[in-house]
């Protein structure tokens, strides 16, 4: 089981790291313009999402989210697989607001999932998973009971200090759409007041690319504090007005 992003290679290899392995079972959670140091736009992701499609075997299966325009997109260019979509051909639901417990269906058969994450987006993550592990053999039953005990990995929500009621969360949240998804995530499975502490790290959000989008992504915070590199190339303060800006 591999995660993989379209980032390129090395510096003498400029494609997508994906496209040197070999997938039967591909999953495609989401398809949006990042990683500005490299793409110059959303078509130029797609281009290589086109030639990982290409690379799965026709007897092999291609997962996505139903109804996604940037990847139907990507299919229309040449797609030889079995194409299963999240939304068409299963079904899910959330049974709680953080999103922890939801039911996923394909058919006339549905299993009751919990999961030990919050956040419409670790849901999403886990249907995916579930419907890779059907295609392997894997049923919905026994992929439920294997997330009822999954522990996230580091940064994903992690959970770092408790204290006379303060919990602080660490996440690798660099995107405005994973920004938003988490924020949403806390503020729907925690009381009390949600501060967030943002610094833009990646080099697609350092130099502004997604700047217009990210007041936004924040709104659901109480307290928005952002950390403003030396490398920051716009202007914070202005993106979102409601910030504490320090550097």
């Amino acid at each position: 089981v591999i995660e993989a992003d379209e980032y390129d290679t090395a510096f003498f290899d400029k494609r997508s790291k994906f496209v040197h392995y070999s997938p039967n079972t591909l999953v495609i959670n989401n398809l949006e313009f990042d990683h500005a140091d490299i793409f110059d736009t959303l078509a130029d992701i797609q281009k290589q999402f086109s030639h990982l499609l290409r690379i799965v075997p026709g007897n092999g299966q291609v997962i996505i989210p139903d109804q996604v325009d940037a990847i139907e997109q990507v299919i229309t260019q040449g797609c030889w697989s079995d194409v299963v979509r999240v939304g068409k051909d299963w079904h899910y639901h959330a049974n709680s607001a953080d999103a922890s417990l939801f039911n996923l269906r394909r058919d006339d058969n549905e299993v009751a999932v919990k999961l030990p994450l919050v956040g419409t987006h670790n849901m999403q993550n886990a249907v995916m998973a579930m419907i890779a592990a059907f295609h392997v053999g894997v049923l919905p039953q026994q992929a439920a009971e294997a997330l009822a005990t999954f522990k996230a990995p580091k940064r994903r929500l992690e959970l770092l200090l408790e204290h006379r009621g303060i919990r602080v969360f660490d996440d690798f949240a660099h995107h405005p759409t994973a920004i938003k998804t988490t924020v949403e995530a806390l503020k729907k499975s925690e009381t009390g007041r949600l501060v967030v502490f943002l610094e833009p790290r990646s080099n697609t959000m350092k130099s502004g690319v997604h700047k217009d989008a990210l007041a936004n992504a924040l709104a659901d915070a109480d307290s928005i504090n952002i950390f403003a590199p030396a490398s920051i190339e716009w202007d914070i303060a202005s993106a979102v007005p409601n910030a504490c800006v320090f550097s």
